[in-house]
């Protein structure tokens, strides 16, 4: 029995994550799809080799067996062992009451493709074919090949008042279609919107991906933001700041008053509850504001001004 590098046939590093192994499934199948090459039997064996090799690599308990009995006939070809003379046997999937499974070289492949897709490999080792391949006999006789299709990224780019109010963006889609996606209040940049059964289309009746739009929020003139808190900076004027008083703060609200107190130093920071942003998974909640206080100094003081500052000067000296 021939052994199968599954993850040459992948394309992949024996390291290679389930993202990794997932994605060059995706990209070999679309390429290798009976659909894409019909009435090509070279791209038809790929594709078999492909699901094949995804459907031991994906599964975590196959994988690992695979690994082990991959190790032992490395050892074995590295030790000159012949190739017919390596010991399958114990590693033949358990049968029926712990009956090992033998297949042997005479089966016709044939025939075991248009039963299960899988080589005398993949049989004898794990036993038959999961389900969930996408692989069905038709009333005839004749394969169906199914694939789902592969999930779509749009970019997406609002403003912060668009991320605090929620907002909708269209979309023309390949077909012709005009797609309204409603983007909720509190995204983020990053933040992924999932619209089901709107990426690429499956093959042979396989489901549809989904669209993800990925949202970027521009950066704000005003306010500078950190999760669903907002920061900024408010102007006030040294009188104010001296002697206090009250500001009116512009929020995404609309304006709040903030009482300043006496002797307030340049750079203070004063919090307002529930002015940030409204939180993406509940947006009846709300972030807070940061205002920092910045001193403005009088510019273009008369002369009157210049003599008062002088003897203030002189009071506190």
């Amino acid at each position: 029995m021939e052994y199968k590098d599954y993850y040459r046939i992948l394309g992949v590093d024996r390291n290679a994550s389930q993202e990794e192994i997932r994605k060059a499934y995706r990209r070999l199948a679309r390429k290798y799809h009976p659909d894409v090459n019909p009435n090509n039997k070279e791209a038809e064996e790929r594709f078999k080799e492909i699901n094949e090799a995804y459907e031991v690599l994906r599964d975590e308990e196959k994988r690992s067996k695979y690994d082990r009995l991959g190790a032992d006939w490395q050892r074995y070809q590295q030790m000159g062992g012949e190739p017919g003379g390596f010991d399958w046997s114990r590693w033949y999937a358990q049968g029926p009451r712990g009956q090992r499974v033998y297949t042997t070289e005479q089966i016709d492949l044939d025939d075991l493709f248009s039963q299960s897709g899988f080589s005398d490999f993949f049989q004898s080792i794990f036993g038959g074919r999961a389900p969930g391949m996408g692989t069905t006999m038709g009333g005839t006789g004749r394969r169906t090949f199914t694939m789902d299709g592969r999930d779509i990224e749009q970019p997406v780019e609002i403003t912060l008042e668009e991320a605090y109010h929620g907002t909708t963006r269209v979309l023309q889609m390949a077909d012709g279609r005009r797609l309204e996606v409603k983007i909720p209040p509190g995204v983020q940049t990053g933040s992924r919107i999932r619209v089901h059964g709107e990426g690429e289309p499956g093959y042979g009746g396989g489901q549809a991906g989904d669209l993800f739009l990925v949202v970027t929020v521009r950066e704000h003139p005003r306010y500078k933001r950190e999760g669903d808190d907002l920061h900024m900076e408010m102007p006030v004027d040294l009188y104010t700041l001296v002697l206090g008083g009250t500001i009116t703060v512009p929020t995404l609200k609309g304006r709040v008053e903030l009482r300043i107190p006496p002797e307030t130093k340049g750079d203070q920071v004063f919090r307002l509850r529930g002015q940030g942003m409204p939180k993406l998974r509940n947006p009846s909640e709300f972030g807070d504001l940061y205002v920092k206080v910045r001193p403005m100094i009088p510019q273009n003081l008369s002369e009157r001004e210049r003599e008062l500052f002088r003897q203030l000067a002189a009071l506190r000296s």
